[in-house]
């Protein structure tokens, strides 16, 4: 076999048979794994409709990152591809990318994407921007397009499994970043399809991969713990440059920042942790702003933003609430010790109708 594509899909039988019908459009030997995870809109009485399909079911819903680690498990291509089930590839992508591998002996073929709104109209298309520092560009310096464009040799990613440190969450786990960061670790042989290989779809519909609220609390956390781990692993290496703390810093603040939107001394011990790998860092936000973070601190900034917000809130024209019964935290605390910004969130009961 020369092409494994894993896809794994959650109540996405409104999209699931573009992204499939795009990897039958191949001239190289493709397997196609669908992993339904659990879902409930009758996705996997479609799977077994497709017989050229391998399919697997969980009957839990154990998030992509376990489905993807255990379609891996079967996957018989000498090269592997993962593809999110709202998303599809151009025709000959596979094809393209096989023949490049084989002829170059790369462990890894990146290539471009492009992103079209939920119509499937074309919104932006970009080509793979070429980086002399590949793990600069994965930590976040310039566009690093996405995984699902990429073909990877099975034996490069034989030992990097789609990690979470929050199973079954319903939320980003940022594993699709996480592995990449853990490839350009592994310093692959890398060959390069300009040219548009993936079509990522912008919808209004709920993605695997983002939420919000206390679920994007999750992702932020889970972004946080990566790139903890993956600059801890440089360091003790040594090559930790400061092009690579810039990458990382850059990002790391934006996450500070969004954090601070309801935990605003977690928030502070991120962003100074963003000055401690980089004490000359300045903010990346531009005009007023930007003179804010730098003249007022990261602290007094964001209590005016929230300020701002409140203010902001109180003038706009009230609707109707909408009220769910779900668990959700009566108090939270999320604790980052300066040992290693463990995660721990407690003290959760479920909350009344007020």
């Amino acid at each position: 076999m020369d092409v494994s594509v894993i896809i794994c899909a959650y109540n996405r039988l409104w999209s699931l048979p573009k992204a499939v019908e795009s990897c039958r459009q191949s001239k190289c030997k493709v397997e196609i794994i669908v992993i339904d995870d659990a879902s409930t809109d009758r996705t996997w009485e479609w799977l077994q409709q497709q017989p050229d399909l391998v399919t697997l079911r969980q009957v839990s819903n154990w998030g992509k990152p376990w489905a993807v680690n255990r379609a891996f498990q079967i996957a018989k291509g000498k090269y592997i591809r993962f593809l999110d089930s709202d998303d599809w590839l151009y025709p000959d992508a596979n094809d393209k990318q096989f023949e490049i591998a084989e002829k170059t002996q790369a462990d890894l073929v990146v290539g471009g994407y492009e992103i079209y709104n939920e119509h499937e109209e074309l919104i932006r298309s970009q080509n793979w921007v070429d980086c002399d520092d590949f793990i600069a560009q994965q930590l976040g310096e310039g566009d690093s397009s996405h995984y699902s464009a990429f073909l990877f040799k099975r034996e490069l990613i034989e030992n990097i499994p789609h990690r979470t440190s929050f199973a079954s969450a319903g939320f980003a786990s940022r594993d699709d970043r996480c592995l990449m960061l853990e490839v350009a670790l592994a310093k692959p042989k890398i060959a390069v399809v300009y040219e548009p290989t993936l079509c990522r779809r912008h919808h209004s519909k709920k993605r695997l991969l983002f939420a919000t609220s206390l679920k994007g609390l999750g992702t932020d956390l889970q972004h946080i713990l990566i790139y903890k781990n993956i600059i801890n692993q440089l360091l003790i290496r040594g090559e930790l440059t400061p092009r690579r703390i810039n990458a990382a810093c850059e990002i790391i603040w934006i996450i500070a920042h969004s954090i601070a939107r309801t935990h605003l001394d977690e928030a502070c011990e991120i962003a100074n942790w963003v000055y401690q790998l980089k004490p000359d860092f300045q903010p990346i936000e531009e005009g007023l702003l930007g003179k804010l973070y730098c003249h007022l601190g990261f602290r007094n900034t964001e209590v005016i933003l929230r300020i701002r917000r409140t203010i902001v809130s109180l003038l706009r024209p009230q609707k109707t609430q909408k009220y769910l019964d779900f668990p959700c935290p009566k108090t939270a605390k999320i604790s980052f010790p300066s040992d290693g910004f463990n995660v721990r969130i407690n003290n959760y009961d479920s909350c009344e109708k007020i």
